[in-house]
């Protein structure tokens, strides 16, 4: 495992830090809550984001990506997750754009990536249909027909579906619900007679929806990795949005353990700065060696992933669920720390605790990565 960035890690690194503290204070993601912006993010940012690169890194050059890891991924999202921007990398970039790398067909792909690259198409990936991550709990019916499949069910908590061009909706053409087998993914057009999308706002400030659809009929070209046999590609897919999305925790919490350390240095209480105090350097100090724990998990995770190691499942398991405990320690300490004005909205280090809240709830929560790492393990 390296414990440092490469040469062009640290620069792609650098570049990203400068342009986003430029571009995408927190105080942005702030005034797109507060005015309820349509689309949540800005298309603008996200179009400049797309002329640098950032959003095709994963995908190959023929389909207008730039062939790079994963590993470049996380270094630009975990600068994203420093600010708090809401860019849909995880919605289109790791899952619905994942989801068509991994099983669509050249024609597809052909059609729909080099537009996802240039920031000019959003995807979204249309799965959840419960409260909490349960990856093959999916009820919605997958039917064939004379047309060739047929849709029917609601999903819920779909990332950025209220403005995503297409939808990559899992669905059930056989099994019972939550068996692994008998899972079809298909390509759906935002736009098809029977789709209906109802946004929501998390409390994050981030965006999601829930998507029902009535009698949607999509051709069989638009299936992703066969008819039922989508499985196999949701696996890899969830594996590496997990480890990405830890990858933007840790930028999220990192930089509220780093207010937190300043605002210890600034603050004075009885005449003396309140980071002399015992109690306080001692809480400081857990804070710091859990962080670290968090970042040298997540750059094993990612160093498994790029090399196609056969345990990127328990890896990213296992980033996961470090990052979701650690997140919470972290800005809950930060909170807490800050004292009375560390719960006013006015306060920014209270929005890096929402962020982190609603991340954990993401793609499985702590629990649920500790359970599947275990059973990866053999326990």
């Amino acid at each position: 495992m390296a414990l440092v960035l490469s040469e062009e890690q640290l620069i792609l690194k650098q570049t990203a830090r400068s342009y986003l503290d430029e571009k995408s204070p927190v105080s942005r993601m702030r005034a797109l809550r507060d005015a309820e912006d349509p689309v949540g993010f800005s298309r603008e940012l996200w179009k400049e984001m797309a002329e640098m690169g950032w959003p095709g890194i994963p995908f190959p050059e023929e389909f207008g990506g730039a062939g790079m890891a994963h590993g470049e991924l996380a270094v630009v999202m975990e600068e994203c997750g420093r600010v708090l921007a809401p860019e849909p990398f995880l919605s289109t970039v790791l899952l619905g754009g994942g989801a068509l790398l991994a099983g669509g067909n050249d024609a597809l792909k052909k059609e729909i990536l080099p537009d996802l690259c240039s920031g000019d198409r959003l995807l979204a990936l249309a799965f959840q249909e419960h409260g909490r991550f349960s990856p093959y709990a999916v009820s919605t019916k997958a039917e064939k027909t004379a047309d060739g499949i047929r849709l029917d069910g609601c999903k819920q908590f779909v990332l950025d579906a209220h403005v995503a061009d297409q939808l990559v909706v899992v669905a059930r053409s056989a099994g019972a619900a939550r068996e692994r087998e008998g899972l079809t993914l298909a390509v759906v057009d935002a736009g098809t007679p029977g789709v209906s999308v109802r946004r929501n706002a998390m409390v994050d400030g981030r965006n999601a929806a829930d998507v029902t659809l009535e009698g949607v009929v999509v051709s069989p070209d638009r299936i992703l990795g066969g008819l039922g046999a989508g499985a196999d590609v949701l696996d890899g897919v969830f594996d590496r949005a997990t480890i990405c999305l830890s990858a933007e925790m840790l930028g999220t919490f990192a930089e509220a353990f780093e207010r937190t350390l300043a605002y210890l240095k600034a603050r004075e209480q009885f005449g003396v700065k309140i980071g002399t105090f015992q109690a306080l350097r001692h809480r400081a100090a857990d804070m710091f060696c859990e962080l670290e724990l968090a970042r040298s998990v997540v750059r094993e995770a990612l160093a498994a992933l790029d090399a196609d190691r056969a345990d990127v499942p328990q890896m990213a398991s296992a980033a996961k669920a470090r990052c979701s405990d650690v997140g919470s320690l972290i800005t809950s300490e930060a909170l807490q720390m800050h004292g009375g004005i560390g719960m006013t909205d006015e306060e920014e280090i209270g929005l890096f605790f929402k962020r982190t809240k609603a991340a954990e709830s993401t793609l499985g929560d702590a629990l649920h990565h500790r359970d599947r790492y275990a059973s990866l393990r053999g326990f």
